[in-house]
């Protein structure tokens, strides 16, 4: 049981003039790779997830990205005792520094200008991650690539896009996902299973519905964060944000 996390001040919610279009997004490291089994990173699959990305900006949203690292490395890839849990989880989120790099450079060749705030210091090649600073660059029309996870063991990347959210002020959160959204039981398993259109989060504790890391749930319930899960095409990014006709609608 997790007990109830103090509520993050909305305060820093104000340094928008229209907090509903400053979002976060959070895509995994297997959309890197989509159409490419012979290497981790398919660069027209990262052009077009740079389309749409470049796209939401000139609809006028601040756009934050946090990218996972699946199609590289990620720690419950260790199987046994090869290497202790900490070093893994550091590995992994070190990984999602090659896809950040690979997302700004496609959007920088697109024309959209991006930066990369990373956990861990790597200051020759990206930004130490600062809540400040990446607020000024989404001010600035910047897209903001959080890389690094937390940069602190025994957390996903589920508990990064809740955090960085709260810290840069966005009400609204994207989780792209390999299904449509949220449903009553595996899909997988059960064709009969019900998807959900809009579902509080009080139904999805009650339900036991695994929509992200308990950690991450309990943190973007308690502050009230809106959250859409969506699944994953470059299409259904625009669809997801703009159009608002797809996926669950979690609040």
């Amino acid at each position: 049981m997790f007990m109830k996390n103090k509520k993050i001040s909305s305060s820093s919610r104000k340094t928008s003039r229209d907090s509903k279009k400053r979002i976060v997004i959070k895509l995994s490291g297997e959309v890197f790779e989509v159409g490419n089994q012979e290497a981790n990173l398919d660069f027209p699959s990262v052009a077009k997830i740079a389309k749409s990305i470049k796209k939401l900006v000139k609809l006028g949203y601040q756009v934050g990205v946090v990218v996972g690292a699946g199609n590289i490395f990620r720690a419950r890839m260790v199987k046994g005792q090869e290497i202790d849990r900490v070093v893994a989880d550091h590995m992994g989120m070190m990984a999602t520094n090659l896809n950040a790099l690979a997302l700004q450079s496609v959007l920088e060749r697109e024309g959209q200008e991006a930066r990369v705030l990373s956990s861990f210091s790597v200051p020759k090649i990206m930004e130490d991650y600062n809540h400040r600073k990446a607020i000024d660059h989404l001010e600035h029309k910047r897209v903001v690539i959080f890389a690094g996870g937390t940069g602190n063991p025994y957390f996903t990347t589920d508990t990064t896009l809740v955090l960085r959210a709260l810290e840069v002020g966005a009400e609204y959160i994207y989780k792209a996902s390999n299904v449509a959204g949220v449903y009553d039981s595996n899909p997988d398993e059960n064709p009969k299973a019900k998807l959900y259109k809009k579902l509080s989060y009080t139904q999805a504790l009650d339900q036991d519905l695994r929509i992200m890391d308990a950690t991450a749930f309990a943190l973007a319930r308690d502050n009230e964060l809106k959250l859409v899960v969506f699944k994953y095409s470059p299409e259904n990014i625009i669809k997801a944000i703009d159009k608002n006709n797809i996926g669950t609608k979690v609040s």
